[in-house]
């Protein structure tokens, strides 16, 4: 116990040296627009309280991983409802869950803030030491779900296995994507594991709009990054050879990007002829080319789509959520780059993975890919009755 004390007050001051640390570069960085927000409320608490106590805390980082959270808070009581996140877009989403939602304070900060609540849940892989630790003494039961381990960060993680096997004495339960998952968090001192399956499959998001489809083939260009769009942008001046009346549908990852994404779809357009429009601007598919600047519009667009390329995939980013598109029969093609969604892509059937350089030669081949369909599901009951046990 002597060691656990030791360590919780050594992380506690380095914690506080590195805020102090960064607090220039923290202030430079609020004056940018994507972080306008985020930073002065997780860094300097500016309109970001403390959340009630005695209720049940989710936190969840990013915004497909706050909106995969909907089917657990949904069987819970709306009034004990408690959600944090570290993301602009991760609080879109839980402000729908309940008034009582905040941006997560940067560890030091956690002191002051954490109230004693009945239970923490925590999404993924969120492993802030003094997350678990503060709300443990404090009272709560402390739970890790849909937890993994990719083959790409196990080993970075095994470097640190001193640090995760502190954490871990301070998290209750875990409740693992895969088999496999569980081991390797075993390794890393991982108690009362038990493996639910991938939590993202449980409820997948349904359109919010049901746009009349397009004629032709409607190629979906899903969640791009950086790098990715010349390469698809150039591989669909072959796809429309073949296909001419084939439509292309650019939905960029990241909405700072629109503007960026919008100059290279025009000049593209500009060079082939092809016209294109913004989707902000009009909430058409009439030209051949079209940028979707508006959040929250990819499962609309992938349930009239025909083949989707997955973004995130042909740069290392690590893929995105294949399952989103699989379960309306959509044709698949991934880049090599989908480390962070192996456990999904073992559970849709028909994805046809490529290296960037043939990416087009595939697109051409549109006639054998395999619609794809989704293979299995996951069982949250544990995950709640958990959860249950300590309301």
């Amino acid at each position: 116990m002597k060691a656990v004390a030791l360590f919780f007050y050594l992380y506690s001051i380095v914690s506080i040296l590195i805020y102090l640390i960064a607090l220039p570069f923290l202030i430079f960085l609020s004056f940018k627009a994507k972080y306008r927000e985020s930073i002065p409320a997780r860094f300097f608490l500016w309109r970001n309280p403390p959340l009630e106590g005695g209720g049940v805390w989710f936190h969840s980082c990013s915004f497909g991983e706050a909106r995969a959270i909907r089917p657990i808070v949904e069987a819970l009581p709306q009034h004990l409802l408690r959600m944090s996140t570290t993301t602009q877009s991760g609080r879109s989403v839980i402000l729908g869950y309940t008034v009582q939602s905040r941006y997560l304070p940067f560890e030091t900060l956690l002191f002051g803030w954490v109230r004693p609540q009945k239970i923490l849940v925590v999404m993924e892989a969120e492993f802030w030491y003094l997350l678990f630790a503060l709300a443990q003494k404090k009272g709560a039961k402390t739970v890790l779900i849909n937890a993994r381990m990719s083959d790409r960060s196990f080993p970075k993680y095994r470097r640190m296995a001193w640090l995760y096997r502190a954490i871990f004495r301070h998290i209750d339960e875990v409740y693992a994507q895969t088999k496999l998952d569980s081991m390797r968090l075993k390794e890393l001192g991982a108690q009362n594991v038990f493996v639910t399956g991938n939590i993202k499959l449980a409820q997948l998001p349904q359109p919010l709009k049901h746009y009349p489809k397009p004629e032709g083939l409607v190629v979906c260009a899903a969640s791009t990054h950086e790098g990715e769009e010349a390469l698809i942008l150039d591989a669909f001046d072959s796809f429309v050879t073949h296909f001419p009346e084939a439509k292309l549908l650019i939905v960029p990852r990241h909405p700072e990007r629109f503007d960026k994404v919008a100059d290279m779809v025009a000049k593209k357009a500009k060079e082939t002829g092809r016209s294109w429009h913004r989707f902000s601007d009009a909430e058409t598919f009439e030209s051949q080319m079209v940028l979707i600047d508006k959040m929250g519009l990819l499962v609309d667009m992938y349930a009239l789509s025909d083949l989707v390329i997955l973004g995130g995939s042909f740069v290392e980013v690590g893929g995105h959520n294949a399952a989103e598109a699989a379960q309306f029969g959509c044709r698949i093609i991934s880049g090599p780059h989908y480390f962070n969604q192996r456990d999904i892509f073992e559970a849709v059937e028909g994805i046809s993975v490529v290296e960037a350089s043939s990416l087009s030669r595939r697109m051409i081949s549109y006639g054998i890919l395999k619609p794809t369909r989704l293979k299995s599901r996951v069982d949250l009951e544990p995950i709640i009755r958990s959860i249950e046990d300590v309301l």
